[in-house]
């Protein structure tokens, strides 16, 4: 009887609310479960843009303004000299607003961040939004970091050059001057100094993570990306490699031509010469180095050729081991024809 009871208790039905009690009680995990499965597809694909690449714009950049800057100044250079000097910071702050007048402010890169793949992106609005399937999404500047963008590169970098001129002018930084320009002078170099020092630790916090090259895009929240998915950074070092061979070369010429004696080339040179008949009918009477009738001759010893008196002099001064012009023999003295220097040998 209790085991036809027990079998029959576990054969019994469910009440018709226990898939009401279920649903209750397993809505919460489901709705926990699709909630974290959303966030994952929808987080930040962490991604790192190559700090090369961005070192690499900066440089393209101040190319461009320099090559901007020589063609306007080959305008100007008929003018009176010394006058363009005058107005050096006003010409680089006039490139540099007109490369972000044509770039940045119409949503561009500068040809810099454009040849090396890169755009700017609003980090701020990219945190608000908060949806973003892959790190290469997100909005450009908006037209408030545009214009504090320009404020800092263009109009900052002037009004420190021009305050820098101005003071050195003005020889603030004389002790004998009064104290109000003696502390203004101290100002400039504590405020420079203390800029010097958190763009080095900015160096440093970009190379480790990456982001904001300078002070600047880091106060702006302007972060460098890739502009396009698909491209990669192929660099050619063909053209690189001829310029440092040209260079090593033309900097070992340099250091070996003032060693070298040029008459003892041109003799050695004479040696592979084809045309032997012209050494042979060369006028001995003539001075082998200036080709001219010596005044005051002097022989070369021990060979025995005739020389102009500064020739020789000068020759065996400059080179100690001087070699004859003619013969190729080491000249160990000097002695005077006694002679008339028209006669004949």
């Amino acid at each position: 009887m209790s085991g036809s009871s027990s079998s029959g208790s576990s054969s019994r039905p469910p009440a018709e609310d226990a898939w009401v009690h279920a649903y209750k009680t397993l809505i919460p995990q489901w709705q926990h479960l699709s909630l974290s499965q959303s966030h994952s597809h929808q987080s930040i694909i962490p991604i790192s843009i190559s700090r090369v690449n961005q070192f690499d714009a900066a440089r393209l950049d101040v190319e461009m303004s320099a090559m901007l800057k020589e063609q306007l100044v080959k305008v100007f250079s008929l003018m009176k000299p010394g006058m363009l000097f005058q107005y050096e910071a006003e010409l680089d702050a006039f490139l540099e607003f007109l490369i972000w007048r044509f770039s940045i402010w119409v949503d561009k890169p500068t040809p810099g961040i454009s040849l090396m793949n890169l755009r700017y992106r609003d980090e701020r609005a990219l945190e608000a939004r908060g949806k973003v399937r892959t790190g290469l999404e997100g909005p450009g500047l908006t037209a408030a970091q545009k214009l504090w963008y320009c404020v800092a590169t263009v109009g900052g970098q002037y009004i420190w050059a021009r305050l820098q001129s101005f003071s050195a002018f003005r020889r603030w930084g004389d002790s004998e001057q009064r104290s109000l320009a003696r502390g203004a002078w101290i100002l400039i170099q504590r405020i420079e100094g203390l800029y010097k020092a958190a763009s080095f630790c900015n160096l440093l916090l970009f190379l480790y993570t990456g982001r904001y090259r300078t002070l600047i895009e880091r106060a702006l929240r302007a972060r460098l990306v890739y502009g396009s998915p698909i491209m990669n950074r192929a660099v050619s070092f063909e053209y690189m490699n001829r310029q440092l061979v040209w260079n090593e070369f033309s900097e070992m010429l340099l250091l070996l031509l003032p060693l070298l004696n040029s008459s003892s080339v041109k003799n050695f040179l004479r040696l592979f010469s084809k045309d032997k008949s012209s050494s042979s009918t060369e006028d001995d009477s003539a001075c082998p180095i200036c080709q001219a009738s010596p005044t005051v001759p002097f022989f070369a010893l021990p060979c025995q050729h005739r020389y102009c008196y500064y020739c020789l002099r000068t020759r065996c001064a400059a080179v100690p081991s001087f070699r004859c012009s003619r013969c190729n023999e080491p000249v160990v003295a000097m002695q005077r024809q006694a002679n008339n220097p028209n006669q004949k040998q």
